[in-house]
């Protein structure tokens, strides 16, 4: 692999760093998305600095970055544009929506209603827009990067099972340890180091990444061990919907970036155990006798992870990393 993959990545890491504390893991499995030309929803509580890191993602790669506040009264063309008559020329002018920048930020994303929330569908799995009757092609790379409050809080529309499965991984941030604490307000007391970061890569940095990503290699034992982890939630006595083809398309995709990201040209299983979660947890409905029984999604998720039998590949056992059959 001709690209240094790794190497825009921790430009990009060590660029956001300077704004987010503490959340190396995250940040990794964010670029893993921007890299697989997927999309990112991060959920968590209000506070805990999910729209700065992904202000933060954004400031660090020059592309075009539009803001969307969403909220009850936010109509569908408010998000793709909309077509206004010229008086002067006769003529209707299409005047584009904050979808068309490269980077779109949709700050609480299930405060809007579900009617909105669409109007974000065709964008995220086609890359482009449809309206009156024309067809926008978006400029690559498209990324949208999507917060929401967990469900249970008041005045959110809870995002519908196709729209979560746009999003390639649904993250969550949690709160800062004591010391990442401290360091946080230490680094706040002057001003917001967000204000200062500059871009470290730009957009042909990202789409040459994207490119490369694809070339990672993926042992046909490993292709296997996606697939039954994926079959398997299709089939599990506490899942009512389980992972669907696109889901596996997911888990591929994720895994050859983690891979390139961390300086491999190869995806190794340990790749699929990391991202099992972030990438399948949100695309998977639980039975309601589980979910009375405190079942979660990301218990489950383990749980077929670890069922799963672990492949022994040749690449592997050139680098001498021990992996058994479960």
């Amino acid at each position: 692999m001709s690209t240094d993959v790794a190497g825009v990545a921790n430009r990009i890491i060590a660029n956001i760093e300077k704004v987010i504390i503490g959340k190396r893991p995250q940040l990794t499995l964010a670029l893993a998305a921007y890299f697989s030309e997927g999309h990112i929803l991060l959920e968590d509580v209000p506070g805990v600095a999910k729209t700065m890191l992904a202000r933060a993602l954004a400031r660090s790669v020059g592309c075009a970055f539009k803001r969307l506040q969403c909220t009850p009264d936010l109509l569908p063309s408010d998000v793709t544009g909309v077509s206004i008559f010229n008086q002067k020329t006769n003529e209707f002018e299409f005047r584009a929506g904050p979808v068309f920048a490269q980077t779109l930020l949709a700050d609480e994303i299930n405060r809007a209603t579900p009617r909105t929330q669409a109007a974000l569908l065709e964008a995220m799995g086609e890359r482009r827009v449809s309206v009156d009757g024309q067809t926008y092609v978006l400029k690559p790379p498209f990324l949208v990067i999507a917060t929401q409050n967990p469900v249970d809080q008041e005045g959110t529309f809870p995002l519908p099972e196709a729209q979560l499965d746009r999003f390639l991984v649904r993250l969550t941030l949690g709160y800062p340890s004591l010391e990442e604490e401290s360091k946080m307000l230490s680094r706040l007391q002057m001003g917001h180091p967000i204000d200062d970061l500059k871009p470290v890569v730009s957009a042909e940095d990202v789409m040459t990444c994207q490119e490369a990503v694809r070339s990672v290699h993926v042992d046909d034992k490993v292709k296997k061990y996606i697939l039954e982890v994926v079959h398997a939630s299709r089939a599990h006595e506490d899942i009512l919907l389980g992972g669907s083809p696109r889901a596996s398309i997911a888990l591929f995709r994720t895994a050859q970036a983690l891979a390139a990201i961390s300086a491999r040209d190869f995806v190794q299983p340990d790749d699929i155990k990391r991202v099992a979660q972030p990438v399948l947890a949100h695309r998977i409905i639980l039975k309601p006798e589980s979910r009375l029984r405190k079942r979660t999604p990301a218990a489950v998720v383990k749980d077929l992870v670890d069922d799963a039998r672990v492949p022994i590949t040749n690449k592997m056992k050139a680098t001498q990393v021990d992996y058994f059959d479960d």
